[in-house]
């Protein structure tokens, strides 16, 4: 059977979208998305994503890794599901939608290509020696670290990804580096297992973990780089609670074809 997809990008983070409003993809299986997702051999992205119907909701968003396994919540995969619902005519500026962590409302632009997305509200901050533990929907490990433009990501990122602590559920590892202006974020993701061009809940977690590092509260702005672009997170924190996440940035549509399921 053929089946249409599209693909986009939020910030380099690319995803293999599939509109299954009719539920033509039933029980897709981990070898079939991570032939999707590879970058040789298929359409190429990290991650695959299924809009689907659900009452009292715009949509549902079914959110797969790379690796074939079905993922936590995605934060730019969030943005770009908002894009291609738009694109779809499912919704037109706004929208209230459910992923695998609960409700997210989101509001486009106009123009379609960027969204802000509202992320979960966060309580728990934990510490693993200098490094902050929390989850934003996904669970991130962020580490202050210096010239970040030349280190080795991927090697050091994995080696705390597999250590005792993290190898059996697996956790994304964020090291930021302060710049004039926010922050530089380069993060190894679990699921692709490997460094991504961007991480939505991981850029999330590094400016609320940041907030709390400075001992800042209010209402804040954090803009933040990527490898793939540049992203910005606006949330409130009164000392204990993190509320009124908005994780912001573009969403972009690059290209749709078929493919055999």
């Amino acid at each position: 059977m053929q089946i249409k997809f599209y693909k986009y990008q939020g910030a380099g983070n690319d995803f293999v979208l599939i509109d299954n409003r009719e539920n033509e993809v039933k029980g897709i299986d981990k070898e079939i998305v991570a032939g999707f997702c590879d970058r040789r051999f298929g359409i190429g992205g990290d991650g695959l994503m299924l809009l689907e119907n659900e009452p009292g909701f715009d949509f549902k968003m079914v959110y797969y890794n790379a690796d074939g396994n079905e993922g936590s919540m995605c934060g730019n995969g969030g943005r770009c599901i908002v894009a291609f619902a738009r694109h779809l005519g499912v919704i037109a500026d706004t929208t209230k939608f459910l992923a695998t962590d609960g409700v997210h409302h989101a509001k486009i632009s106009e123009a379609g290509n960027w969204v802000s997305l509202q992320m979960i509200d966060v309580a728990d901050i934990n510490k693993d020696g200098e490094a902050y533990i929390l989850n934003t929907g996904s669970p991130h490990y962020v580490k202050l670290t210096a010239n970040l433009e030349v280190k080795d990501v991927y090697n050091e990122g994995y080696a705390i990804r597999n250590n005792p602590t993290y190898k059996q559920d697996g956790i994304n590892i964020n090291f930021v580096e302060k710049m004039d202006k926010g922050y530089f974020v380069r993060t190894f993701e679990r699921g692709v297992e490997n460094e991504t061009y961007a991480c939505g809940t991981g850029v999330t977690a590094v400016a609320l973990a940041m907030a709390k590092h400075n001992h800042q509260t209010g209402t804040l702005t954090t803009p933040i780089k990527v490898l793939g672009g540049d992203l910005s997170i606006r949330f409130d924190y009164d000392g204990e609670t993190f509320s009124n996440i908005f994780l912001e940035g573009p969403a972009e549509l690059v290209f749709e074809g078929v493919i055999n399921l």
